[in-house]
């Protein structure tokens, strides 16, 4: 069956051939054989097949819309969800009430010793001065290559040639290049 509609015209025809063949199955020969046949196309005419893509998805959207019970999606409908309602009070064990202040008063007598420790005031002093060091090590390094490339708050532009060797010279010393 070939289409009339013109949305189709100029349109090859499949064709599928299939001959003769013979296999083998469980050790026996079998022969099977078909013919040629046409790919056809389904029975619904063209502006059929269209009333119903269009009537598919404004029946769903009907349906959606006209639900009668609205569908909650937790956050995002206002919905609280099962966190908001309190759970059932568990009973209260007094050695482990003991135990667990015990320990709180462990912990926070832990804290105050190592915050107070000498350890604790050496390493933090080490880590600011790393910190600065480190900062002008990364300066003293993009400066480098600004005065090299002409570029940048180091650029030497402008200056001679003895006063740029001089002054990238300085900036390796400090960068601990060449």
């Amino acid at each position: 069956m070939a289409f009339s509609s013109p949305i189709f015209a100029g349109l090859p025809t499949v064709a599928v051939s299939v001959k003769a063949c013979s296999t083998k199955i469980n050790g026996r020969a079998t022969r099977r054989q078909e013919s040629n046949r046409f790919l056809s196309a389904s029975p619904i005419s063209l502006p059929r097949s269209r009333a119903l893509e269009v009537a598919i998805p404004l029946a769903a959207s009907a349906a959606i819309l006209l639900w009668p019970n609205p569908v909650h999606a937790g956050i995002l409908s206002g919905f609280s969800g099962l966190e908001s309602i309190p759970g059932p009070q568990l009973p209260q064990i007094d050695f482990l009430n003991k135990w667990n202040e015990e320990n709180q008063k462990k912990y926070a007598e832990f804290d105050k010793r190592f915050k107070s420790s000498t350890v604790l005031k050496e390493l933090l002093e080490r880590s600011k001065l790393n910190k600065e060091r480190n900062r002008r090590e990364i300066e003293d390094k993009y400066c480098l290559r600004g005065a090299e490339w002409g570029v940048g708050d180091c650029s030497t532009e402008g200056m001679t040639q003895e006063e740029r060797d001089d002054f990238v010279g300085l900036l390796k010393k400090r960068v601990g290049g060449d």
